[in-house]
């Protein structure tokens, strides 16, 4: 048995959860977010929790079995608690400000960087340095700080670039002159 899929997932109060067929709604106070889950595993509620069950023990069921848990298992945090991202900009002249709700970046480019805020994110400007990304849905919340990490990655020689607040970015050394 999969150590993750057999585990029940609590459902806090203020949280209403509805399964119909395979489509998953959990809604709560932050928002709404609904899943497909795929046709071997089963999604259901008993006593204050849910529990996501599996037919058999082949391959497809197993491998699907943790991964339905713990996408449900988000979906149910989301609503409640939320996600973010935090992430700093390094570099001379590397600055970020709000745009309404959007976000614009001087990154060393001849031209400033607009990024616009998805259906379902929250850009949140700390220092001009330092910027968070809010969002129910962890996927999305994810995907939108890579994309932005993209815009300029870190560089290992001079350590310049957008990164994730917690992240290590290996240095290089340089060329040594003669």
């Amino acid at each position: 048995m999969s150590r993750i899929g057999r585990l029940p997932i609590p459902v806090p109060s203020g949280v209403d959860i509805t399964v119909e067929g395979t489509t998953v709604t959990v809604k709560g106070p932050k928002g709404t977010l609904s899943h497909v889950v795929v046709e071997p595993i089963g999604v259901n509620r008993e006593e204050g929790q849910l529990v996501v069950t599996r037919p058999d023990d082949e391959r497809r069921s197993r491998s699907l079995h943790g991964l339905t848990r713990s996408l449900v298992s988000n979906m149910v945090t989301g609503v409640t608690a939320g996600y973010s991202k935090t992430l700093e900009i390094v570099g001379v002249g590397y600055r970020v400000q709000a745009k309404g709700s959007d976000l614009e970046f001087a990154l060393g480019y001849s031209h400033p960087v607009p990024v616009k805020a998805p259906e379902g994110i929250r850009f949140e400007v700390q220092t001009p340095t330092r910027f968070v990304v809010h969002g129910i849905d962890k996927q999305l919340v994810g995907e939108v700080s890579a994309k932005i990490r993209g815009l300029r990655k870190p560089d290992p020689y001079k350590g310049k670039g957008v990164r994730y607040q917690s992240e290590v970015v290996r240095r290089k050394v340089g060329k040594t002159g003669k």
